[in-house]
């Protein structure tokens, strides 16, 4: 847990997925992640060079993994805001734009729902930091 509250990492990843992001890191130079509420490939977490993939005000930094800025949906995180979102990866093809796709892998999003202390800790840090687009 991080923060001055203990609040829980909204987003964290896998040491499989960590590994995949380091290799990406040294072959694309900085990324980031975006995760849509899309269908097909919008659902699963991208990968893009940072700064590629414009944010708006449908988004939200969710928090960073590997020194990644991760994004979200607004609407997305609306529905997911009761969980932590872990990042893993698995073979296969995922997104025809993501970093991942030429190697043969893709990432995958898995959740937890967080525990009433991690929620109520969660809570009272975003009152004094309120999550931001």
């Amino acid at each position: 847990m991080t923060g001055s509250e203990n609040a829980p990492d909204r987003v964290v990843a896998t040491d499989a997925a960590i590994e995949l992001i380091r290799k990406l890191k040294d072959i694309h130079g900085p990324v980031m992640f975006h995760q849509s509420g899309g269908c097909c490939d919008g659902s699963a977490p991208m990968c893009f060079p940072d700064g590629e993939f414009k944010t708006g005000d449908q988004d939200v930094l969710l928090g960073e993994i590997e020194g990644s800025p991760f994004y979200i949906g607004r609407a997305q995180f609306e529905y997911w805001r009761h969980t932590q979102l872990i990042i893993d990866v698995v073979d296969g093809r995922g997104g025809m734009f993501s970093l991942e796709g030429p190697e043969g892998k893709r990432f995958l999003t898995r959740s937890r729902i967080f525990s009433d202390d991690e929620w109520n800790a969660l809570k009272a840090h975003e009152e004094k930091a309120p999550i931001t687009d």
